[in-house]
């Protein structure tokens, strides 16, 4: 990601109130959306953190039309690049098939856990497919569990879009998982 370009020093006091203006009103919000969602609650903080480093890259944070839509989008793709980030870590510990069979207390045949994962990696490349919009509505509602109405308000769209939306995605993840059993 880019860095913000240097800025005057109105044009820096400006951008610095509008961060911190941000921070009072979506930090607690910010967090109770990580606490519902990751194991460990002390990277809580480290999480709502991010979402903030990444909106101080901006070059105007004042120029967001819809700050609660953007900073909760935002905050969901923090939780997926930190879910990518300890896959790979995951799979750079394994030998893959090799380090499943090794492993302790596993009830599973490694071939089943082989067969999961390469199901879950068909899956997410069928999400990526997805236009952003509908591929973030589907991850707020189905993976992240929030409730419609409020999938819609965040990107201020009508619950009936939000469902149209989902529908679709849904659509179009049961077509890839078919595809992918039939392969």
């Amino acid at each position: 990601m880019k860095s913000a370009p240097e800025l005057s020093g109105d044009q820096a006091a400006t951008r610095d109130s509008a961060l911190a203006r941000l921070a009072r009103t979506y930090d607690r919000a910010l967090g109770r959306f990580f606490e519902r969602r990751v194991p460990s609650k002390s990277d809580v903080p480290d999480l709502v953190q991010e979402v903030f480093l990444r909106l101080s890259r901006m070059d105007d944070p004042n120029a967001i039309e819809k700050p609660e839509h953007f900073l909760f989008v935002t905050a969901a793709n923090v939780l997926r690049d930190r879910a990518r980030h300890d896959l790979a870590q995951r799979r750079a510990a394994d030998d893959d098939i090799a380090g499943i069979s090794r492993a302790e207390g596993s009830d599973f045949a490694p071939d089943r856990v082989l067969e999961s994962k390469q199901a879950a990696e068909y899956l997410a490349a069928a999400l990526r497919d997805l236009p952003e919009r509908t591929r973030d509505i589907f991850v707020l509602r189905v993976i992240e569990g929030m409730k419609m109405a409020d999938v819609a308000r965040a990107f201020s769209i009508s619950t009936r879009a939000a469902e149209k939306h989902q529908a679709r995605a849904l659509a179009h993840v049961a077509q890839a998982l078919e595809d992918w059993r039939h392969r």
